[in-house]
């Protein structure tokens, strides 16, 4: 994992020892050496200086590497910046270990930066774009992803938990997901729905996304799973993003529904269009409640801020997808090149996946009470539902609750935040 050097590079206090701040910028730009005696050492016989190989000192040297590309692309130094990648490249792999593997990725993102800074643009991924192919390897990444990791679990059980208790005595609910994807959250509702004792009346799932297609694809199958819970189910596709929703109808508000909103962000795509026409349209709704998730990464700043924090993210990311999966699994593979390796490249080639040139929400918790909403505390049940999903997984993944929200992490490393709003009147 490509994690503790970073120090040296942030506002961390623990590393505001100069000592300790010279002792980690050596072992970053100093190439690991070690004396090792042969086998058949004897006294007299000059030691031989060996280069390690290990895996720790693969990693530091790729560190070193990544933040010198970085502070040349950041002071415009291309040139320096783009003879640093080769090095880069022969030390790193997709396949090999989580320090090499996020290095891999960095490199490809660092590459794409330097030729949009030539070029003076580039394109974050569009669903709109993509083809049905590209769509679909995108999905069964998210399906893998959902499977040997738990943070889509936790995403998902949490905001259902909250969901259902907020809906108690409710009869028409209305569930308005600004980015459904492929749906899978919501069978999970769905069984949880159909055990209460007074049955709904009618069950509306508004899905925002941006193709149609693959929007009427997953309203058929959520249609398929509601029916085999006996749900009275309704599936309306919105192709567009929140933000750009200028008139409630369009997403099928009626009088009597009772509205929820589920906001699960990521770094894959821009979900809302305009942070301001979002926070204006979720204050026209004013819904019962708002669930959402955030990942815990930041998209302002500098370059080179940006850059660290990416780094250090995604490194405890991949340290954990790696623990107890083969370096050769193909599932763990595919998460990290159509999921985790496109996140990285928006993050570092354009500080994230909008284009809208407004300056990016960084909290979207402190927007909400800005506009109206109220933190709902995710203690007892959904706190306690997603203790137990911990214990599913390897040793390392961390659950901190925090004045109201649920924070996963990776051996302390806080990687998602879930929080669940109501209005305050």
């Amino acid at each position: 994992m490509l994690q503790s050097p970073i120090n040296t590079y942030t506002n961390n206090p623990s590393s505001s020892s100069s000592s300790s701040m010279s002792s980690k910028r050596s072992l970053v730009e100093e190439d690991p050496v070690i004396t090792k005696r042969p086998r058949n050492f004897s006294e007299g016989e000059e030691q031989e200086v060996v280069r390690v190989d290990d895996a720790d000192s693969i990693g530091l040297r790729l560190l070193g590497l990544l933040l010198q590309c970085a502070e040349c692309v950041a002071t415009e130094n291309l040139g320096e910046a783009g003879n640093l990648l080769p090095e880069i490249a022969e030390l790193s792999s997709p396949y090999g270990s989580s320090a090499e593997r996020v290095a891999a990725y960095f490199a490809e993102a660092l590459s794409a930066r330097i030729i949009s800074c030539h070029l003076r643009f580039y394109s974050p991924l569009n669903l709109k774009s993509l083809t049905l192919t590209h769509s679909q390897k995108l999905f069964t990444a998210l399906q893998s992803y959902n499977t040997i990791s738990p943070l889509i679990k936790f995403s998902h059980y949490t905001a259902n938990q909250a969901i259902y208790q907020a809906l108690e005595g409710e009869d028409h609910v209305h569930v308005i997901d600004l980015d459904i994807m492929q749906g899978l959250q919501w069978p999970g509702l769905f069984q949880i729905l159909t055990s209460r004792p007074k049955k709904l009346h009618s069950f509306k799932i508004t899905g925002i996304g941006s193709s149609m297609e693959l929007l009427e694809s997953t309203g058929r199958r959520l249609t398929e799973f509601a029916n085999s819970f006996g749900l009275p189910f309704e599936f309306k596709p919105v192709e567009g993003k929140i933000g750009n929703i200028t008139d409630l109808s369009q997403l099928g508000v009626k009088v009597g529904e009772t509205t929820v909103v589920n906001w699960m962000h990521h770094c894959l795509y821009d979900i809302t269009g305009s942070d301001l026409g979002t926070f204006r349209l979720l204050t026209l709704l004013r819904p019962k409640l708002i669930t959402t998730v955030e990942q815990d990464l930041g998209h302002g700043g500098n370059f080179l801020g940006r850059f660290v924090e990416a780094l250090h993210y995604y490194s405890a990311l991949f340290d954990a997808l790696g623990d107890g999966l083969s370096e050769e699994s193909v599932e763990r593979h595919m998460v990290e090149q159509q999921l985790f390796g496109s996140e990285i490249r928006n993050i570092v080639a354009v500080g994230g996946p909008k284009r809208t040139g407004e300056v990016p929400v960084e909290r979207w918790g402190d927007e909400l009470k800005r506009v109206g909403f109220l933190p709902v505390s995710l203690s007892g049940t959904p706190a306690a539902q997603a203790s137990l999903l911990l214990g599913m997984f390897p040793r390392g993944y961390t659950l901190v609750e925090e004045n109201g929200c649920l924070k996963l992490g990776w051996k302390d490393l806080s990687l998602l935040t879930a929080s669940a709003w109501q209005p305050c009147d």
